[in-house]
């Protein structure tokens, strides 16, 4: 009973870690002849990541400057190699320009978009862009059933223990 209860405890475990929300679905934002820049909306900001044109070599970005309608913004460079701008809760930046500035290879590049209106990020509609706040629902959903089946699994031990 105790082998089949561990097994089903690690079942959930494993449809929980499925259930993470995933990295959210970059689109194009703009592009020059050297470099490419992909955009996504993500909790608490905007996702950016910056690539060669044309290829997917590595590209050894020493900084990033982002300015939203004209006013800038701090981009943090994540380990993942894309960097995060963080915007305030509830800021509406559908249709605002984004200016990116980009020093790789000793030059600096900047490349300018339109955010779009429906995902905050211009080029295709990101599939999944709306859905940060459904994902984490799906999150909780798993983390409550995880919780009720390990104390249903207590319970029933406890009870052919007694």
């Amino acid at each position: 009973m105790r082998a089949f209860l561990a097994v089903m405890l690690f079942a959930c475990a494993a449809a929980a870690v499925r259930a993470q929300p995933a990295a959210p679905q970059l689109a194009p934002l703009a592009h020059s002849a050297l470099l490419a820049v992909d955009a996504a909306p993500a909790a608490g900001g905007l996702v950016l990541r910056v690539r060669r044109a044309g290829s997917d070599t590595p590209l050894a970005v020493s900084d990033v400057a982002v300015t939203i309608d004209d006013k800038g913004e701090s981009a943090i460079a994540r380990s993942d190699g894309s960097w995060f701008v963080a915007r305030p809760a509830g800021v509406q930046d559908a249709g605002k320009t984004i200016d990116v500035t980009v020093g790789h290879d000793g030059i600096h590049e900047v490349l300018s978009g339109r955010l779009a209106a429906s995902a905050a990020v211009s080029g295709p509609a990101t599939p999944g862009g709306g859905a940060v706040i459904s994902s984490g629902r799906k999150q909780l959903f798993w983390w409550i059933l995880n919780i009720a089946i390990v104390l249903i699994a207590a319970i029933a031990i406890s009870r052919r223990t007694s």
